[in-house]
């Protein structure tokens, strides 16, 4: 062989082994893109899942404040009331106390007089939390006797 042949030769080796190596690293770039795509495609259910939770706690959220947020009025308002109301129950309470011993005294019915002192319970209760400084005494009362009695009565 020539020369020329023999540097033909190795030149032909180089170009048959660049050209390998460009399609084998072509390859390689394609199967990491498509791999990153196929990892993308499962992982996108999961991140819709995860979103879809997460809206669905925003929304649990935004209830409890919309809930929160009206039993905050109702409550300002309630701190609105004051001792006007406080002494229109307390007068309530005293007329019911008296159509109880009415009721009593006539012998018209157990249930009448019962109703009416449980009324009566219930105008004094909620006088009670209208009064100055009764938040403090909030705990300290046992809640639901007057809705108990009610349902005893009933």
């Amino acid at each position: 062989m020539t020369a020329i042949q023999i540097c033909a030769l190795i030149v032909l080796i180089l170009l048959v082994g660049l050209t390998y190596w460009a399609g084998y690293r072509g390859g390689l770039i394609d199967g990491h893109v498509e791999g990153i795509d196929e990892g993308m495609a499962i992982q996108q259910p999961d991140n819709s899942q995860t979103v879809r939770n997460l809206e669905l706690s925003l929304n649990q959220a935004r209830e409890n404040h919309q809930q929160l947020y009206a039993h905050y009025e109702r409550a300002l308002a309630t701190s609105k009331l004051g001792e006007s109301e406080r002494q229109t129950l307390l007068a309530i309470a005293e007329k019911l106390r008296i159509a109880a011993e009415t009721f009593s005294a006539f012998r018209t019915g157990k249930r009448l007089e019962r109703d009416a002192l449980i009324l009566r319970e219930q105008a004094l209760a909620i006088a009670a939390l209208l009064q100055p400084g009764s938040e403090d005494q909030l705990d300290e009362q046992p809640r639901g006797t007057a809705t108990q009695n009610i349902e005893e009565a009933a």
